[in-house]
């Protein structure tokens, strides 16, 4: 397998999109499980691969996206129980307008700078 790898990070999101594009077509499609599990394990192995072309510890990384995902799930079904509404009663929209504002309030308690009363 000697030198048959990408050059840098940027050669490994055209075979990202390729990916990605085959996904869609096998979800188009009836998807056959095998197939699917195929393609999304290419998928994978592209991800990894990007995050070593751009030195990021895999690990580490999907163990940040999931606290990351648990912390803002969290922050959600707050929100609503605060404008007395059970979560788990809304629809998708409103449960993503509810991931948007604990998205926006993480965003701003962890850079107040770029939050501005004036606008």
């Amino acid at each position: 397998m000697t030198g048959f790898d990408w050059p840098d990070a940027h050669a490994v999101l055209a075979k990202l999109d390729e990916e990605i594009a085959e996904v869609r077509a096998e979800l188009v499609e009836a998807p056959d499980a095998a197939r699917l599990t195929d393609e999304i394990g290419d998928l994978l192995f592209v991800c990894v691969n990007l995050a070593r072309k751009s030195k990021v510890d895999v690990s580490t990384a999907l163990r940040h996206a999931n606290a990351k995902f648990e912390r803002r799930f969290r922050a959600m079904e707050s929100l609503a129980a605060a404008d007395r509404i059970d979560f788990g009663a809304l629809d998708l929209a409103a449960q993503e307008r509810y991931w948007l504002l604990a998205k926006q309030r993480e965003r701003v308690t962890a850079n107040p700078a770029t939050s501005s009363t004036s606008k």
